[in-house]
């Protein structure tokens, strides 16, 4: 069981770079609240690393919890993956899975502040794993797949927002915890988009907005959410450092410029890869955005 295990992490989801991952989005939020609200005194302890791998656990969950829920499409269209093709079982998965959730619902009832807020979130991802009860409705309709599944980035932004504001006393309705919401949510919803958008040349059975709507109509969907995300970036970091603001602003230039090239040539690249690194370079940024105003000040 662990040597398949083992497959199945390595191919679908690396611990490690995961686990950081977890640790990144937890800090990135946790300390964009504080530096706005003026806390620049911090109590990092054991609760934090709690929250970081409460990310990453829930972000694991759901992924396995779609291998479960596409498992007849994936037999068709993706029989190499680790699951399809017979290298991993389910009853692995399904063991593992139950441990995690365990672990990771134990840890928050002991440690963390804001049990209620993690209900939420795992309800939620529950409803998400049994398609909300619809599955024929909602499995047929990629945009209702959308709307239904996508909001649970932003509710995992809630999450760590709660845990913040509970641990330092601060106000919940706020216009930066409200942004804060939003901040990580656009870019996971551009990547979904994004990884869904082909050349014609390239499309499948596999269903993907450029088939129902287009290339050009969904490419253009997604610029628009860039500058939607930029925005939301500019204003969390406009108190904390000008020369981000910038540096925000060019990479967001460059990902317009991708965009525009792939509506005029859609086989010159994947658009998903190009999104890809303007996602990593903007959270980057935004990282380096904070350490530099935590070592230096405002900028």
């Amino acid at each position: 069981m662990l040597k398949r295990l083992h497959i199945y992490f390595k191919e679908m989801y690396p611990i490690i770079p995961r686990l950081l991952l977890g640790l990144i989005v937890f800090g990135e939020i946790y300390f964009i609240v504080l530096l706005n609200n003026g806390v620049t005194q911090f109590q990092i302890g054991v609760q934090e690393v709690i929250g970081g791998f409460t990310v990453f656990s829930f972000l694991l969950w759901l992924r396995i919890a779609d291998d479960f829920k596409d498992y007849e499409l994936d037999c068709r269209l993706f029989s190499h993956r680790p699951l399809p093709s017979g290298r991993v079982k389910k009853k692995d998965l399904a063991i593992f899975v139950t441990i995690l959730i365990a672990v990771t619902v134990g840890l928050n009832v002991v440690f963390m502040n804001n049990f209620w807020f993690f209900l939420f979130l795992y309800v939620y991802g529950t409803l998400m794993s049994l398609w909300f009860f619809h599955k024929k409705k909602i499995q047929k309709s990629l945009p209702l797949a959308l709307v239904t599944h996508n909001p649970v980035q932003m509710i995992m932004n809630v999450y760590i927002i709660s845990f913040t504001c509970i641990k330092y006393g601060l106000s919940a309705f706020t216009l930066t915890n409200f942004l804060a919401a939003w901040t990580l949510y656009f870019p996971a919803l551009i990547w979904e988009v994004s990884r869904k958008i082909r050349a014609p040349k390239d499309e499948t059975e596999y269903v993907t907005y450029s088939k129902l709507f287009g290339y050009k109509k969904s490419t253009m969907f997604v610029l628009i959410l860039t500058w939607v995300d930029i925005l939301t970036n500019v204003l969390l970091v406009w108190n904390l450092n000008k020369i981000s603001v910038v540096a925000l602003l060019l990479n967001t230039g460059w990902m317009t410029w991708k965009f525009v090239q792939f509506m005029e040539e859609p086989t010159r690249f994947k658009i998903v890869e190009k999104v890809e690194r303007y996602t990593y370079i903007q959270e980057s940024m935004m990282l380096i955005t904070i350490a530099a105003y935590i070592m230096f000040g405002k900028v």
